[in-house]
């Protein structure tokens, strides 16, 4: 008898252990789920690729780059006079002092969103590389590179991808920086790992594009962390 109390003890102990465990996962689940939509900047990835640094930081005595993909038509809270990534490519610039390169795709994408966004799933899906209509940069002098677009489904727009596999950003920081409606970094700071594994990826900047007009302030406190 003694014997089958002890078992059903045991039982009892571990019963109350799992549900706990549940219950704490569960917890810890929504509130990191409650930040996530409480947060309309947000800064992600804090870049851990092996490189030529560990500070976390830039060169501040190297040159910067900053390279970027924005539209004005088919975005979501379009059409706009400045596309939201070129607002925070903008204000990029005038704290780092960088020079500035437009990716322009040679086709351009619908003027909707809803058409756009099939597009993209579509590109994407194809693991297309659509051409780019001006000429790509020389970045052999750069020694800082941020690289800025919409968040397409989770990721980089594939015109994107096609400037990615044109040039070599090995031996270089680089920082992903991107304007979405929720989904932040997305997987843009993992993509430029892949595609650059001995580069220092840092850690990047994700605004909503709604907020991209007045981020100024979110993107000087973020650069400034960085080392500028």
């Amino acid at each position: 008898m003694r014997k089958k109390v002890v078992i059903f003890a045991a039982v009892i102990v571990v019963i109350a252990a799992v549900l706990i465990g549940w219950d704490i996962a569960n917890r810890s689940g929504n509130r990191s789920a409650q930040s996530s939509s409480q947060t309309s900047v947000a800064s992600v990835s804090s870049g851990s690729a092996s490189g030529s640094s560990k500070s976390g930081q830039v060169d501040k005595n190297g040159k910067t780059l900053i390279v970027y993909f924005s539209r004005t038509n088919g975005v979501y809270n379009g059409p706009l006079k400045i596309g939201n990534t070129k607002r925070v490519a903008d204000f990029i610039q005038r704290k780092t002092g960088g020079d500035e390169y437009e990716i322009v795709p040679v086709k351009d994408y619908p003027s909707s969103y809803e058409a756009t966004t099939r597009v993209a799933q579509q590109e994407q899906n194809d693991n297309a590389r659509p051409k780019i209509k001006n000429k790509l940069p020389d970045v052999s002098g750069y020694d800082n590179v941020f690289v800025g677009a919409p968040v397409w489904w989770g990721e980089y727009p594939m015109v994107v991808r096609t400037f990615l596999d044109g040039v070599n950003l090995n031996g270089k920081h680089v920082i992903p920086f991107t304007t979405h409606e929720g989904s932040g970094l997305g997987n843009t700071p993992e993509t430029l790992r892949r595609q650059y594994p001995k580069a220092d990826v840092l850690r990047g900047l994700g605004v909503r594009g709604s907020d991209a007009a007045n981020s100024q302030g979110a993107v000087d406190r973020w650069l400034t962390r960085l080392g500028y």
